[in-house]
């Protein structure tokens, strides 16, 4: 009786088992000469030499699967199996896979001229109001890149503005004081990637979260690099940035100009960058709206009645200003 082990690498575990271990269950009883052993990402199998053979066949198969899809069912376990044709093509329109199988995709006219700007430019602007999806689907293009080899690392940064309350004055080393502000792109990443893996690439650097003012000195090649809340920089901030970009690098910065929190006086850096860069060749420039909006239905109550307020307050101020 011969052994082996099988690592599942670069997936979740618990997708590849199942629910109860049921995905487990089942290839037991498809490999019937088999005792099947899992404890982590480790299939310990024993028994007959040929079933073994086509038993890590599959199971590489199913690998695979999980990787693309975030997702294994028991039909696409039954035909990678019986060797029939399972889907193993991700469709044009999809960017990646949410850890629930979920399909990430542009929702919106403007979100697939954000997917459209990065496969045609290095270097790609991404600005509208909060809930447009602006940094997820960023971010999913990043994972996409990693995930085919197309990028080694992904650079994920913003600018740490505060609001009100002191860095200096929050507990902890500077991880615990920054990471707040980093909070929302590791949501998004944990929705890509397995909990495990995500942990794994941040240990060895290929995901690499860090505030703005890191980033002088570096020269970032082989990556796709985010800037995220670029209104929230100076131009001496912003300036510094782009031109850290490396050979085989991708830049997207994002952000949203009704969410200045710079002292007035200050102006943005994202602001200056457009109106610089407009028409600089290799980079685009995608301006999503209200109508992209793909959060609860609220934030786009909420965002139309801001700016209502907003063009109200001006047209008062305008006035006061005439009348004096």
């Amino acid at each position: 009786m011969i052994e082996k082990h099988i690592v599942l690498e670069d997936i979740d575990p618990v997708v590849f088992y199942g629910i109860g271990n049921q995905h487990l269950q089942m290839l037991r009883a498809l490999y019937p000469k088999l005792r099947i052993v899992a404890r982590d990402n480790v299939i310990r199998i024993l028994g007959d030499e040929e079933q073994m053979s086509a038993f890590e066949e599959n199971a590489e198969k199913l690998r695979q699967h999980v990787l693309k899809f975030n997702a294994l069912s028991e039909e696409d376990i039954l035909d990678i199996v019986k060797g029939k044709r399972s889907k193993d093509e991700v469709p044009d329109d999809v960017v990646c896979y949410s850890m629930s199988g979920r399909a990430i995709k542009a929702r919106s006219e403007n979100q697939q001229r954000l997917i459209d700007a990065y496969s045609n430019n290095d270097m790609i602007f991404a600005v509208g109001p909060a809930g447009t999806g602006k940094t997820y689907l960023s971010i999913a293009l990043a994972v996409k890149a990693l995930k085919e080899k197309a990028a080694k690392k992904i650079i994920l940064s913003r600018p740490a503005v505060e609001a009100g309350e002191k860095l200096g004055f929050l507990p902890g080393d500077m991880k615990d004081k920054i990471d707040p502000y980093l909070q929302p792109l590791y949501d998004a990443l944990e929705d890509m990637l397995p909990q495990v893996k995500l942990q794994d690439m941040m240990e060895k650097h290929v995901i690499q979260i860090a505030p703005l003012a890191f980033m002088r000195g570096r020269t970032l090649s082989d990556a796709v690099v985010i800037l995220d809340e670029a209104q929230n920089t100076t131009p001496q901030q912003i300036r510094m940035f782009l031109t850290r970009m490396g050979w085989n690098t991708k830049m997207i910065i994002t952000g949203d100009m009704t969410q200045i929190d710079l002292p007035r006086s200050q102006k943005s850096g994202l602001v200056e960058a457009l109106e610089i860069l407009r028409d600089v060749e290799g980079i685009g420039i995608v301006e999503l709206n209200r109508k992209d909006i793909v959060r609860h239905k609220l934030v786009t109550r909420i965002v139309n009645a801001y700016e209502k307020f907003d063009k109200n307050k001006d047209k008062d101020e305008s006035i006061n200003k005439d009348g004096l």
